[in-house]
């Protein structure tokens, strides 16, 4: 069984609630349509009703009666989402009208009904930029308990006789959301994504926090970064199999990973790549992606204490399909963490 038919079995056992703002865009209403249709969530539109129905009937698509429609322009039901938002930024200096203004914005009001217990999770980004979609995120949902920083990780889906990581997978992080990363924030990205790896690859995490030296082959501030986040990730988990700073090839080739890092458990074994910084990482996935063959899901946004994905403004309706399932495991395992 391949990864996104277990994640979608998971899903429809455990059903979650997911907001989609973004309701009268027709990705996402084909998407949302699909994703009723076959008991995956509860979807929950913010928008119009009659502008969405209408949308819908153009579309044909059938199942989107099915589910629940929050009208921003309804002051009546919106007010106690704007309590909410000004219970949470008053110290901010917002005032109630700010809150109420606020509270009508689709990606806002679509995090404060996951604050307020009515959702489990978000999708967005077909129209909206990353840096509006994480705003919201930020003010309203914050990031989980221990964590500050919120990064994104990518499932790199190999092709058939590759013989690196874990059932034909890896996770590579962070390749979307933070340039330059401290000691503290890169240990914080390698603890995310280890929970990213459980909860969505379904593999244990064996981590490498990749440089380009290995076990003092060299002696760089960049390096001296990177092991010090390797203690820190040691220090807030000691039950995480880590091990740092490793260059790639020593992360996931045994031989030379025996060669480089004779005392590793993790050399050679790696099966999560914490790249140093924004840059690397996202070369990195984007060269393995077009040289490989490799199929890159993602980005997967984590360290919030909700979960809220982004989408690329180029998605296909394939594309949130899939990330409304990944969000699906995603508020499964918080839940059960």
């Amino acid at each position: 069984m391949g990864l996104f038919s277990k994640l979608k079995e998971q899903a429809i056992a455990q059903r979650q609630r997911i907001v989609l703002p973004e309701s009268t865009e027709y990705r996402t209403l084909q998407a949302a349509n699909q994703v009723i249709a076959e008991g995956i969530a509860d979807i929950i539109l913010i928008g119009d009703p009659a502008k969405i129905n209408e949308k819908a009937e153009e579309l044909g698509l059938t199942h989107i009666h099915l589910a629940r429609i929050v009208n921003p322009d309804n002051d009546a039901e919106i007010q106690k989402y704007a309590e909410i938002f000004y219970e949470l930024r008053k110290s901010k200096g917002i005032s109630v009208e700010d809150a109420r203004k606020k509270a009508k914005d689709p990606l806002y009001l679509g995090c404060l009904l996951i604050k307020a217990g009515e959702a489990d999770g978000q999708v967005a980004g077909a129209k909206n930029t990353t840096g509006n979609v994480l705003r919201a995120a930020f003010q309203v949902i914050k990031t989980a308990p221990g964590i500050n920083v919120v990064s994104g990780a990518f499932l790199m889906l190999l092709p058939p006789g590759l013989p690196y990581g874990t059932d034909g997978m890896l996770v590579f992080a962070d390749c979307a959301v933070i340039p330059a990363p401290r000691a503290d924030e890169l240990a914080q990205i390698a603890l995310s994504t280890a929970k990213t790896a459980r909860d969505i690859a379904g593999i244990e995490p064996r981590i490498a926090m990749l440089s380009f030296s290995t076990k003092g082959s060299a002696s760089h501030e960049v390096v001296a970064k990177v092991v010090k986040a390797t203690e820190l990730a040691r220090e807030a988990d000691p039950t995480l199999a880590i091990d740092g700073e490793l260059q790639a090839d020593a992360a996931i080739v045994p031989s030379v990973g025996l060669s480089k890092a004779p005392g590793s458990t993790i050399a050679g074994k790696a099966n999560v790549l914490v790249f140093p910084n924004l840059e690397v990482g996202n070369i990195a996935y984007k060269l393995v992606q077009r040289l490989a063959g490799v199929q890159a899901v993602g980005p997967i946004l984590q360290g919030l204490a909700r979960p809220v994905n982004d989408l690329s403004r180029g998605c296909s309706p394939e594309d949130i399909y899939k990330t409304i399932i990944i969000t699906c495991n995603q508020a499964i395992g918080l839940k059960n963490s």
